[in-house]
C-alpha cells in the first residue's frame, strides 16, 4: 500500500513540474513559403472563385446578409363584376359567379348543360350503365343500387325512352340527365367579365402591412379610380381589376377551349419587400399557371352540379345544371428583408478572414 502511495506522489509531482515549466512556453505558428508557380496559380485560383461566389451570389444576388421573413400574414377578397346577354336572358354575378363574393376561390360559369323538370319517379336507366340492358325482368334485381347508375333497381325491364332496346327500370330523378340534358351554347362574352382582387399582406417580424391598391385621397375617388382601371404591369401595378381573358391569355390559355371544357387558373400575387430600398419598390407582382391537369386527360377541366328546386303542379321539381367554368384560386407569395443594425454578418467575416489568413505562395524556384 505504501509503494502505491509513494507513486502516486511521484507522478503527481512530475505533472505538476511539467505543467508549471509549460505554463511559460510561447508558441507561434510556422508559415512556409511555397515558391512554386502552379500551386500559386491553383491557390488564387480557387482564392478569386470563392469570394466571386460569395460577393455575386450571396451578397448582390441572394442578398444573405439581411434578415428576412417568408411567412406573411394575407387577407384575399374577390369579387366577379359583370352583365351577360345570354339569349333572350340578362345574367348578372348571381347566375354565373359562385360565390357571388369570394375569398382566395372564386369561380364563373362559362357553359351549361342543363336537365330540366325532374320529378322523383321511375324510368329507364342509361344503357352505358353496366348490367343496366336487359330483355326481361328477372335481368334486373329489385333494390339493387349501382353507384355509377342513377337510382335504385325496381326490378322490371322497360323500353328505354323512345327506342326499341331495354334497360332496367329505377327510382331516381327523371328523366335521367343523359337522356334529356340539353347542351347551352358558351357564354363568350364572359372574356370581358371582371375579377376584382383585394389582397392585405402583413409581416409580423418587421411590422410591415402592404396592400395591393393604390391610395387614394378620398373614399370618392377611390371609387372613380376602381370603377375605370384594369391592371397593367407598367401602368396601372396597384389596380385589382382583371379581365378573364387577359388572365387566360397570361397564362397562355384558349378562352373558348376554356369555355368547353372549364379550367383552374391559379393567380400568383408574390411581394417581394426590400426595406432598404424606397418603399415605392414594395408593390406586388402576379403571375398566372393552369393548376389543373393538361386538357388531353380525361379528368382535365372545371365543372359541377347544381340544382333548382320549385314546386310544380303541387310536385317537388328541379332543374339540373352542369356547369363549366373558370376556377380561380388566389395563392399569396411574400417575402421581405432588411439589412441588420448590428454587427457586419458571418459571411462578411468569413471572407475577411479567408482573404488574410493564408499561405503566401509565390513564383520562383520549387521546394
Amino acid at each position: 500500500m505504501c509503494k502505491i502511495f509513494h507513486k502516486f506522489i511521484m507522478g503527481l509531482r512530475d505533472f505538476m513540474k511539467e505543467y508549471f515549466l509549460g505554463f511559460w512556453d510561447y508558441e507561434t505558428p510556422k508559415v512556409m513559403v511555397v515558391k512554386n508557380k502552379t500551386l500559386g496559380f491553383i491557390y488564387r485560383g480557387v482564392q478569386f472563385l470563392v469570394i466571386t461566389y460569395f460577393i455575386w451570389y450571396v451578397f448582390i444576388s441572394q442578398k444573405a446578409y439581411q434578415e428576412s421573413e417568408t411567412r406573411p400574414e394575407s387577407s384575399v377578397y374577390t369579387l366577379m363584376k359583370g352583365t351577360a346577354v345570354h339569349g333572350d336572358d340578362i345574367l348578372d354575378t348571381v347566375e354565373y359567379a359562385r360565390p357571388s363574393e369570394g375569398g382566395d376561390v372564386i369561380s364563373t360559369i362559362l357553359r351549361r348543360e342543363v336537365t330540366s323538370d325532374q320529378k322523383q319517379g321511375t324510368c329507364a336507366e342509361h344503357f352505358n350503365v353496366a348490367n343496366a340492358n336487359c330483355t326481361r325482368d328477372s335481368d334486373c334485381i329489385q333494390g339493387e343500387v349501382d353507384f355509377d347508375g342513377h337510382g335504385r333497381r325496381t326490378g322490371r325491364c322497360v323500353p328505354y325512352y323512345n327506342h326499341t332496346f331495354k334497360t332496367c327500370e329505377i327510382q331516381s330523378w327523371c328523366p335521367i340527365e343523359q337522356f334529356a340534358v340539353v347542351k347551352e351554347p358558351a357564354l363568350v362574352t364572359a372574356i370581358n367579365f371582371t375579377v376584382f382582387i383585394r389582397n392585405s399582406i402583413h409581416f409580423p417580424r418587421f411590422k410591415v402591412l402592404r396592400g395591393n391598391i393604390k391610395d387614394a385621397r378620398s373614399k370618392r375617388d377611390m371609387q372613380r379610380y376602381l370603377s375605370r382601371c384594369h391592371y397593367n404591369e407598367e401602368k396601372e401595378p396597384y389596380c385589382p381589376n382583371f379581365r378573364l381573358g387577359y388572365i387566360a391569355d397570361q397564362a397562355q390559355e384558349d378562352f373558348s377551349e376554356l369555355c368547353r371544357t372549364g379550367g383552374v387558373i391559379g393567380v400568383f400575387i408574390n411581394w417581394k419587400c426590400d426595406l432598404d430600398l424606397d418603399p415605392s419598390h414594395c408593390k406586388p407582382t402576379y403571375s398566372f399557371r393552369r393548376l389543373d391537369l393538361r386538357k388531353d386527360l380525361v379528368n382535365s377541366g372545371y365543372h359541377y352540379r347544381f340544382a333548382k328546386y320549385y314546386s310544380k303542379d303541387g310536385v317537388e321539381s328541379r332543374t339540373l345544371i352542369k356547369a363549366y367554368g373558370i376556377r380561380l384560386d388566389v395563392i399569396v407569395q411574400g417575402h421581405i428583408s432588411e439589412e441588420p443594425a448590428g454587427p457586419p454578418p458571418t459571411e462578411l467575416s468569413y471572407i475577411s478572414s479567408f482573404g488574410s489568413n493564408h499561405s503566401d505562395l509565390s513564383d520562383g524556384v520549387p521546394l
